[in-house]
């Protein structure tokens, strides 16, 4: 079985404003693709409207109807969708046929992004953000030092997903897009490949008071989502499949916290529809089975599954605002594949929204940390008190949720 290659991905864009784009994907299968792709899509700050999804095993057919915003690269958008399609191989007929791959992708070299600012202001790190984010430069960890005469030095270790970092002419694009943001107050930017220690620092210590603020403390918030979702499982309407119906309230990345968690799991979606309605709901069926092929029989694994997914559903971002002595911190984890990536976009909803809010922020810090058999990343940014907020903590809470969620 095979198709031309540029073909695998194939994109018709929506001719009016209430219309959806379709994106169909038809590729060689493999497990936790249909993750790696709806991480992409949302990654290009897409939300999927409705999905079909099948698979024989060895091929598998997608499609994806989307609504986004108009300046969507699509052209950038279907090459990195081919990026994460399973490689095939041409034969002399120019037709692509699938070559199994066993190796690990490689992990993305870390480059330190440094620069001072001879002063501070509202949403300048917003800004950096964009740019960063328009650039296609995924950021792995920050730290904002604000000095005590008003001088800010910002440190960024990010990766580039084009992987051209570690050139002149990539370095220089980045600098001179970020002297074009930040105008006259730069007074110095590097880029330079991170010492080696580095991705080692990414997973941090996280104080227990900070944890039991995030991590142990109920929101009520959480509860009456989760409460609002229903997720059954039907094992005798198919001889090998699990029938998974997962009726719930809808929000920005939904399918790919669902997609994340089957393939953390190790599990294969066969055929799978979903769609939103205009209310704000998420009806989705999913015919599921394990990577070996079999039937999930076991009670405890299926309990244990169900769980999961009712966890993501209930709260897939967690956000508090907190007391840090005199000094207000807003602190935001999301979980991290066991590929290691984390969700996209965060820190760029996080800095929208204090944009918003007209909050300034003094500094940040960004770390890895592991609950039991999950890892999170967590966010921790000290808000600038300087000027007295416009807003109380629970409204900079509620801003920043619904930002990250997508509940506008």
């Amino acid at each position: 079985m095979g198709i031309i290659y540029e073909d695998a991905v194939l994109i018709k864009e929506a001719e009016r404003a209430d219309e959806h784009t379709v994106i169909t994907i038809n590729c060689p299968d493999k497990t936790g693709l249909g993750c790696d792709l709806c991480r992409i899509i949302l990654l290009f700050g897409l939300s999927i409207a409705r999905g079909d999804v099948s698979t024989d095993g060895k091929w598998c057919y997608l499609v994806f109807w989307v609504a986004g915003k108009p300046a969507t690269k699509w052209s950038l958008l279907k090459k990195r969708l081919l990026d994460v399609c399973p490689r095939c191989i041409p034969s002399a007929s120019g037709i692509f046929y699938f070559i199994p791959e066993f190796q690990q992708p490689k992990e993305p070299e870390i480059f330190l992004l440094k620069f001072w600012c001879l002063y501070d202001r509202k949403g300048l790190l917003h800004d950096v953000t964009e740019v960063l984010y328009d650039l296609e430069l995924t950021i792995r960890r920050v730290k904002v030092y604000t000095a005590p005469d008003g001088r800010v030095m910002d440190l960024f270790f990010i990766t580039d997903t084009r992987e051209l970092l570690q050139t002149s002419k990539r370095r220089d694009e980045t600098i001179k897009c970020l002297k074009l943001v930040i105008g006259d107050a730069m007074m110095s930017c590097e880029i330079e490949p991170a010492a080696a220690e580095v991705a080692s620092c990414l997973q941090s210590y996280l104080p227990s008071s900070i944890f039991e603020n995030i991590f142990t403390q109920p929101h009520l918030e959480q509860q009456s989502t989760s409460d609002s979702a229903s997720i059954m499982f039907d094992n005798s309407l198919s001889p090998s499949h699990n029938l998974v119906q997962i009726f719930c309230q809808d929000h920005k990345g939904l399918i790919y916290d669902i997609m994340r968690t089957l393939k953390d799991y190790n599990i294969q979606i066969s055929y799978g529809r979903f769609f939103s309605n205009s209310k704000g709901n998420c009806e989705m069926d999913l015919f599921i089975m394990q990577a070996d092929g079999k039937k999930i029989v076991d009670s405890h694994k299926r309990n244990t599954l169900c769980s999961r997914l009712q966890a993501e559903l209930a709260h897939p971002i967690k956000v508090d605002v907190v007391s840090r002595g005199p000094d207000t911190e807003l602190l935001v984890a999301n979980p991290v594949e066991l590929s290691g990536r984390g969700r996209p976009l965060v820190f760029y909803d996080i800095t929208l929204a204090l944009n918003i809010l007209n909050i300034s922020i003094f500094s940040v810090e960004i770390a890895r940390h592991r609950v039991e058999d999950r890892e999170f990343e967590v966010y921790r940014i000290l808000l600038d008190e300087g000027d007295c907020f416009s807003a109380t903590r629970n409204e900079i809470k509620e801003c920043v949720k619904k930002k990250l969620m997508g509940w506008e």
